[in-house]
């Protein structure tokens, strides 16, 4: 009797153990505390209000100091879309060395487990505990007891399962979360950059700020006064050419045509040629620049314009554009600088002279499909050029 007792305190046993660790698995302790949860509440209340006071800002006339509010304003919502990011990698991380905890000892039960069923069920083989039994109640309990016990390792197996691909996903998460946070890192240094180069450029005076919007605008229209003679700018591929001299590209080219110059509305494709001849000279000189690299950076154009500083940072590199004379075309090629020369009295154009071939000018025209070591006459004169610009980097 005491044995039948024992035996079945012990099958008992097992399944409570069984139950015990599937509602621990059931249980997985969630770590957005209370505390937590009201910390992200607020960043979403705070980011909410920056986006309000951006859209405001935006409403409002073109001023110096609107556009440092502007800059603080974004400077501020990136600040906190950061914390923000850092804050949900820090809870996930805390949700995945829990989920490895349980899996730790979600794996080592079923382990255990696995041992115990099978020596229980040798025990308890249908056939013998029906004809070794002395008592056929006796068979048919334990029989059911086994069936129990093989029902909750079932159960552990599955929560096994899907715990494991919970880990495997939050795991993922946790990749995507900290790609975001590096563009956010970088975007906020990016802003801080252009607020600074606002400040350089305009000497923080609001006549100079409105001098260089001026600049921008009478640019912007040249530029499009040369894309609507030229038909407009359809979307190119296949543009990119590279030898020995460096790098031709098209600011047409589907690789980087939509893109809005420094987040403006301004596409590269009608306004990025000194854009495109600039990452042309660049490529001539040993740099890794492409026209995308540039049109994606806020810090080297004045705010909402597209309108090029002349002298930025792009992927590392210090950018100086300098104006010369025209007449220094012909010496400049000669000591073999390329030259960005301006076209029309925009200028409306801007190209890449390569070098000079006897009387003849080889440039590299933005604009034009497969426009790379083109005859400067094949398009254009001599004379249409108005104005030159050298390009060094640091």
């Amino acid at each position: 009797m005491r044995n039948k007792i024992y035996k079945y305190l012990l099958l008992i046993f097992s399944i409570a153990l069984l139950v015990l660790f599937r509602d621990y698995a059931d249980a997985i302790p969630k770590v957005f505390a209370q505390t937590q949860e009201q910390k992200l509440q607020e960043l979403n209340k705070q980011i909410q209000e920056y986006e309000q006071e951006l859209g405001r800002l935006a409403s409002q006339a073109s001023t110096l100091s609107n556009q440092i509010a502007q800059y603080d304003a974004q400077i501020n919502l990136t600040s906190l879309k950061i914390l923000q990011t850092q804050e949900e990698i820090m809870l996930l991380g805390g949700r995945i060395d829990q989920l490895e905890a349980s899996l730790q000892v979600l794996n080592n039960a079923y382990v255990s487990r696995v041992v115990q069923t099978y020596k229980m069920t040798r025990l308890n083989e249908p056939v013998l505990a029906f004809l070794l039994s002395p008592n056929l109640n006796d068979a048919v309990s334990s029989l059911h007891y086994l069936k129990r016990i093989q029902e909750a390792d079932r159960d552990l197996l599955i929560k096994l399962q899907v715990t494991q691909i919970d880990y495997q996903s939050q795991k993922e998460e946790q990749e995507v979360l900290e790609t975001k946070l590096k563009a956010q890192q970088a975007m906020l240094a990016s802003q801080k950059t252009a607020k600074a180069n606002l400040l350089d450029e305009t000497k923080s005076n609001e006549k100079k700020y409105q001098q260089l919007l001026a600049q921008a605008k009478s640019q912007l229209a040249a530029l499009r006064r040369f894309v609507t003679s030229q038909g407009g700018a359809t979307i190119l591929t296949g543009q990119t050419k590279c030898n020995a001299w460096g790098c031709y590209y098209n600011q047409r080219d589907a690789q980087w045509g939509n893109i809005g110059l420094g987040g403006s509305l301004y596409s590269a494709a009608e306004y990025g040629c000194l854009v495109s001849s600039v990452a042309m000279v660049a490529t001539h000189y040993g740099k890794t620049v492409n026209p995308g690299d540039i049109a994606v950076n806020s810090s080297a154009f004045v705010p909402g314009t597209g309108y090029l500083y002349h002298s930025f940072s792009v992927n590392g590199i210090s950018v100086s554009i300098t104006s010369v004379s025209k007449t220094q075309l012909d010496s400049q090629l000669a000591s073999g600088k390329p030259v960005i020369a301006g076209l029309f009295s925009g200028p409306d154009h801007f190209i890449v002279i390569l070098r000079k071939e006897g009387d003849n000018y080889i440039m590299n025209d933005p604009f034009l499909e497969n426009g790379s070591e083109r005859h400067l006459t094949d398009k254009y004169n001599v004379g249409d050029i108005t104005t030159l610009r050298l390009v060094s980097f640091n």
